[in-house]
């Protein structure tokens, strides 16, 4: 599978006590690697995905460090370039349970990875199972991507990470192999308010406004309520529920639930059970300190 996207600095507060907006908080603050695709990247590895990867980092010790960490994995880091603001930066802030409270994000410089599509991405789709595509780089590279993938009759997976680059592209979501994102995100997308919606309300809306947008399939996820999916090629259709679990820090479940679901797509999985293993990945997750769950490959097996 080859990822596409940007890695980021994730800095990470987090408060002791019950989180005041207004006021100071005392707790503990973290540094890490992270950025969505990079969390996708490491959990496909970790699940036992071959993983090529395709992004930036720092031309310092942090940036070596973060290309030498997923070396580790077993992710071929040939095409993670050296480049100034070559990782971007997340600032987030969790209050006493886990939650997230508000963030701030600096995006990288992404014209080198551009530059570097244009001469080598016949070589980057070599031999690839598909593509996981982080749709808020630029639109050179996704329309790059995008035009490599349907030469090669490889499958897109998109990931979002602004969704106002999807509503001025609705294009790209016809190009999805299936597109997943949140109640907030579903709300946009379908221009109503969904957040608040049962799953047995919010399903047939989704089969609806998906087949209207000419999006082959789909998930929503719904928090404590799990999601809801449709795959118009085959038909098939519901609702999965969501696991209970002792949260010990949200942030990178919504990449474990994509994770999942692609790998077992990869798999030749129906999306009912993607579904599933994904869910499975992002209970795991947030049960566990940082972004990636460090061993889940169990999530695909069946109860």
């Amino acid at each position: 599978m080859l990822v596409v996207g940007a890695v980021f600095v994730d800095v990470k507060g987090f408060s002791n006590g019950t989180y005041l907006p207004e006021g100071t908080n005392v707790g503990d603050v973290q540094v890490t690697a992270g950025g969505v695709c990079r969390n996708v990247a490491e959990n496909l590895a970790r699940l036992g995905s071959d993983v090529r990867f395709l992004s930036m980092v720092d031309d310092n010790a942090m940036g070596r460090d973060v290309r030498d960490g997923l070396t580790a994995l077993g992710i071929d880091t040939t095409h993670v370039l050296c480049a100034e603001r070559g990782m971007g930066m997340w600032l987030a802030i969790l209050d006493e349970h886990g939650d997230l409270r508000g963030s701030v994000s600096r995006q990288p410089n992404f014209e080198p990875m551009e530059r570097y599509i244009d001469t080598h991405g016949e070589a980057l789709v070599a031999d690839c199972g598909g593509i996981v595509l982080g749709y808020d780089t630029n639109a050179a590279i996704t329309a790059r991507m995008l035009q490599l993938a349907e030469a090669h009759d490889l499958p897109v997976y998109g990931l979002v990470g602004n969704m106002g680059v999807i509503l001025r592209h609705p294009e790209y979501l016809r190009r999805s192999a299936c597109f997943i994102c949140n109640e907030n995100e579903a709300s946009r997308l379908f221009n109503q308010p969904v957040e608040g919606m049962s799953p047995e309300t919010l399903l047939p809306l989704l089969v609806q406004e998906s087949r209207n947008a000419g999006i082959p399939a789909m998930v929503i996820t719904m928090g404590p309520d799990g999601s809801v999916y449709v795959d118009h090629r085959t038909g098939e259709f519901g609702r999965c529920p969501a696991l209970s679990v002792d949260m010990v820090d949200s942030t990178g479940a919504g990449d474990a639930f994509f994770t999942g679901v692609v790998a077992a797509l990869s798999r030749k999985l129906p999306l009912s059970r993607a579904v599933r293993a994904g869910t499975r990945l992002a209970a795991k997750t947030l049960a566990v300190a940082g972004a990636c769950c460090p061993d889940a490959r169990d999530i695909f097996e069946e109860e």
